[in-house]
């Protein structure tokens, strides 16, 4: 018999079939329905060893141990007869979706039987939960995964089959694609995007796609990646994709919806560090494309608004100087006081941008001519209050208006704002509201402007925060305040560029305000809320410019009033000397040169006027040196009245005194005098030093 041909099937029966009593005899025939010669047969008796016989098997004389189950199989050389063995298949496959539906059917190639019973059995379980060729399992949960096994009895026979092998059902969580876009979900129009759903659906070795746009209920596209080519504004929206198997019926989830923006490309200006500037700093303004910013030139604008508030954008003549994005000047000056716009343009695909939003920027001088006053001064105000803007002059001429410039990029005159007048240089806001926030400053007649304030009106918390820039060395104090309180201080957390610095305090304190202290600063209570942000400028003092040439200074001062009060001191002890020396001579020799020397007259009238006359003397004599004022009358003062409190000893002596008397009291007069200049002298120069 070939390897391909149906082996035949043996049947077994007993003579006689009922139940037999010991003793009796029993005889077993295992025949072929098919009968061929060369035939052996082997029997098995409750699945011991099996041992070969003949086709018939008489049991004489039976006992109650030979009773049991016996079976037969026929050999013919390597060629056995078997028991049929059943095979279990599931459809569509064995790695399923949860939800999906499952067949699970049991074949047996079984010759001369011709109708079989069935019996199904799962893994853990003893009892069988179907008894048909084919069972179907309905939206099938992780509870219905494991292994599954069936056999097979001869309908109203006494033939079987063995049991199947083993055959597993895996359940799996449905599979849920993903919607990706290139080269971004926000792409300008104009631009090429490529849609692509992506599936890891284990078991599914092929997929189909169907791509799905909201608003659209048919599918546009079957393509795992599906291309737009110069997309419009028409094709921005949600899109989703789900895969079926190919060739099964099979399929995912729905994916999540992915959005499509499709936008005019918009250039986007801004400024770095601040717009407030003083004469020297430097400044960037940047000029970007919101979320794509490759491929792009830039150029640059200046915004003048007309009356009629009509734009004119004004091409920089040095504008390809910021053709990479960034526009620097290194050192602004006054001319320098504007606002700016720019726009981009790209050649692949060709487009070029709307003019962005404007920015200001303001260069102060050190000195400007004019300062605006505002009324209450700080930089934040409450809505629904009054506020008044002046332009005071220090030159005091007139022709000084006040003018504003908004967040949309409007100019405005006073008189323009709703519930505002210009009276003279005089703003005045009768009740303020949300939208008198802006940049305020004071413009003359001929179209000079100066001393720019940013005025934010709000409704809820506000910063108290100074109008003008703080000078180095100041002290600074930041209030948070509340308008429907009885006390508008609150204790609330203050902020500086984001950080906090002071927290449940009613006020911020800096004691000596430096350079690092500039920054944007506001306030933030926990119930009553935050409030805006303020740019607080700080200012180089006057003495920190000028640091350079004051020790210079102070050193030449110095040197020259010490020079000064030695040469006097000098002066007055050679002129004291002197006028000892003529006195320690002899009465006679006196009175001889009093009335014969005109000489000796000069120099008696000379130290007369040194004491009389204050400094007179002192400004005769070294009228080329920067003297002190001061230093000089002080010492003159003081000579003065000890040159008095002399004579009028002198006086009361009587005109009776001799001449030696006068001498000696003329001599004692002098060293007290001598002793009187010598101190004061020493003491102006310590002090000095």
């Amino acid at each position: 018999m070939s390897a391909d041909q149906d082996f035949p099937t043996p049947i077994l029966t007993a003579e006689p079939q009922s139940s037999v009593f010991t003793g009796d005899s029993v005889t077993l025939r295992c025949e072929l329905i098919q009968s061929h010669n060369g035939w052996e047969f082997l029997w098995t008796k409750h699945s011991h060893s099996e041992s070969t016989e003949t086709a018939t098997t008489i049991i004489n004389s039976v006992k109650v141990s030979d009773g049991g189950e016996y079976k037969c199989r026929a050999r013919r050389g390597r060629y056995y007869t078997e028991r049929p063995k059943p095979k279990v298949t599931i459809k569509p496959a064995q790695h399923v979706f949860r939800g999906d539906t499952v067949t699970l059917r049991c074949d047996i190639n079984g010759k001369g039987v011709t109708s079989w019973s069935y019996s199904w059995y799962k893994e853990g379980s003893t009892s069988v939960f179907s008894d048909r060729q084919e069972h179907t399992l309905s939206f099938v949960t992780e509870s219905d995964a494991g292994k599954y096994t069936c056999y097979g009895s001869e309908t109203e026979g006494s033939r079987w089959s063995q049991k199947s092998d083993k055959v597993t059902l895996t359940v799996l969580e449905r599979p849920k694609p993903k919607v990706t876009i290139k080269p971004d979900q926000h792409v300008f129009r104009g631009d090429t995007v490529t849609l692509r759903c992506d599936l890891n659906g284990e078991g599914v070795t092929n997929w189909s796609y169907s791509w799905y746009k909201e608003g659209l209920t048919s599918v546009f596209s079957d393509r795992q990646e599906h291309t737009l080519s110069s997309v419009t504004k028409s094709n921005a929206g949600k899109y989703t994709c789900k895969g079926s198997e190919t060739g099964g019926s099979r399929w995912s989830q729905m994916s999540d919806a992915v959005t499509l923006t499709v936008s005019d490309p918009r250039a986007v200006l801004s400024v770095s560090p601040h717009m407030w500037l003083t004469e020297g700093d430097p400044v960037t303004l940047i000029c970007e494309v919101y979320n794509f910013s490759t491929g792009w030139t830039f150029s640059w604008f200046t915004l003048t608004v007309s009356a009629e508030n009509s734009r004119h954008y004004n091409p920089l003549s040095d504008s390809s100087r910021g053709a990479g994005g960034n526009y620097t000047v290194s050192s602004a000056a006054l001319n320098h006081t504007g606002v700016y716009s720019c726009r981009a343009e790209r050649e692949k695909p060709a487009y070029k941008t709307q003019f962005s939003n404007t920015q200001l920027l303001w260069v102060t001088g050190v000195s400007p001519p004019v300062s605006l006053i505002v009324s209450p001064s700080r930089t934040q105000h409450f809505t629904s209050v009054s506020l008044s803007l002046i332009c005071e002059d220090q030159s005091n001429s007139t022709g000084w208006r006040v003018r504003r410039y908004t967040d949309g990029g409007r100019l405005e005159d006073c008189s323009s704002l709703h519930r505002g007048s210009q009276t003279g240089s005089t703003c005045t806001i009768s009740s303020t509201i949300t939208s008198h926030t802006g940049v305020y400053w004071c413009e003359s007649e001929s179209g000079e402007k100066h001393h720019p304030v940013n005025i934010t009106v709000h409704s809820g918390v506000i910063l108290e925060s100074p109008v003008h820039p703080v000078t180095e060395g100041d002290h600074l104090i930041l209030h948070c305040l509340y308008q429907h309180t009885t006390s508008p201080n609150l204790r609330a957390d203050f902020y500086k560029d984001g950080s906090l610095i002071q927290n449940q305090t009613t006020e911020m304190s800096i004691t000596t305000v430096s350079k690092s202290h500039e920054g944007f600063y506001y306030c933030k209570h926990p119930e009553r809320g935050e409030s805006p942000k303020s740019w607080i400028s700080v200012r180089a003092s006057t003495d920190s410019r000028s640091d350079g040439l004051k020790p210079i200074t102070t050193g030449v001062t110095a040197g020259l009033t010490v020079s000064v009060l030695i040469i006097v001191f000098l002066i007055l002890l050679w002129r004291y000397r002197k006028n000892k020396g003529g006195r320690s001579q002899s009465p006679s020799t006196v009175s001889q040169q009093q009335n014969n020397s005109q000489t000796s007259d000069q120099n008696q009238s000379g130290t007369a006027h040194i004491y009389d006359s204050g400094g007179a003397a002192v400004n005769k004599d070294i009228s080329t040196d920067s003297v002190s004022e001061s230093t000089e009358l002080t010492y003159a003062e003081i000579e003065l009245k000890s040159t008095k409190k002399k004579k009028k000893k002198k006086e009361n002596k009587g005109a009776g005194s001799s001449d030696v008397t006068h001498a000696q009291s003329q001599t004692h007069s002098n060293r007290a005098q001598e002793f009187t200049s010598l101190h004061i002298a020493f003491w102006v120069v310590t002090a000095m030093f």
